[in-house]
């Protein structure tokens, strides 16, 4: 494996959706249009950058038979990730149609109804249980869409008693209305234990809210550690309401796909290498969130410098210190 840090450490098992990520190519003339599909999904492009960076990784997922699904998997396994846990599943696979602006900044329409990510039972949670991982990751559209939503948040409520928890919002407003992310937020900050969500998210979960403001009301209903990432200003984190405030690392910008999965890849890499996750939070120091934000920056910095979800290799960025 290209790069690849020898995987050591205690585990962490990621669970949510892949998502085919299409880029549109337009002729010059206009009269004909292709799409690049890439593997992404925010779940397991953080599950990729883990594994790249030398955690030892699981992905849980409800993975398509179909030609996507096939995609998915040669991704997730290629940089490391253990897929065995992962359910085959007969509904189609999620398709994103990603349209770049001059920044590089993403906006995506998705064709998603009646898709293989949204469909978990009961029992195939019970299956992904992550039995001796230290850290639960969740997220993004797998903990908002029905009918398997709710069975998520039952799942990260009965594991949490020996696992860290870790959730990522990333509010997809064009599938998911805004409304129904706030109506659940509280719930998921009473199960969490690191929040971790973009500017972006938080003007649509908490709108005209300043981040400081944002993370006392999550310290409230119950998430330990808050980090809310800034673009090119940076990240606040806020760990039981002690404030650290992170500079972005320097970056050629080509696009940000993928950018704050990698950031949380890199929190949880570094979290787990100072040995904080399992419980919760409750050794974590002010000192030691700060450096492991500065860490998550890099690389973010270093996924925003290729073209869409591509997270970088241990070797690319350096080890955690």
């Amino acid at each position: 494996m290209r790069g690849a840090a020898a995987a050591a450490g205690p585990a962490v098992t990621v669970l949510g959706e892949c998502v085919a990520d299409a880029f549109t190519e337009q002729t010059p003339d206009g009269e004909e249009l292709s799409l690049r599909v890439l593997p992404g999904g925010g779940p397991a492009n953080t599950a990729v950058a883990l594994a790249r960076l030398g955690t030892p990784t699981r992905f849980r997922g409800r993975i398509s038979d179909d030609v996507f699904g096939g995609l998915f998997r040669t991704r997730l396994a290629a940089s490391g990730v253990d897929v065995s846990g992962c359910v085959s599943a007969a509904e189609p696979s999620t398709l994103a149609v990603a349209d770049l602006d001059a920044r590089g900044h993403a906006t995506y329409s998705f064709h998603a109804e009646g898709a293989a990510d949204w469909q978990w039972t009961a029992e195939e949670l019970a299956a992904a249980a992550p039995g001796d991982s230290v850290c639960l990751h969740t997220g993004s559209l797998a903990l908002v869409r029905e009918p398997g939503g709710r069975r998520v948040e039952d799942h990260l409520a009965a594991v949490r008693e020996r696992t860290t928890v870790s959730i990522d919002p990333n509010v997809r407003p064009l599938l998911v209305p805004p409304g129904a992310y706030r109506a659940r937020l509280a719930r998921w900050c009473a199960l969490t234990d690191v929040l971790r969500l973009s500017e972006d998210d938080l003007g649509h979960l908490m709108p005209g809210a300043s981040p400081e403001a944002a993370c006392d009301a999550w310290h409230e209903a119950g998430a330990r550690l808050v980090v809310i990432t800034l673009g090119g200003r940076g990240a606040l984190a806020s760990l039981d309401g002690t404030r650290v405030r992170v500079p972005s690392a320097p970056a050629v910008v080509v696009d940000t796909v993928g950018a704050g999965d990698s950031f949380t890849a890199g929190l949880l890499h570094a979290l787990a290498r100072l040995g904080r996750l399992g419980g919760r939070l409750d050794a974590l120091t002010a000192e030691e969130t700060a450096v492991s934000c500065a860490y998550a920056a890099r690389v973010a910095a270093a996924t925003c410098a290729v073209p869409g979800a591509d997270p970088p290799w241990a070797d690319d960025v350096g080890a955690f210190r």
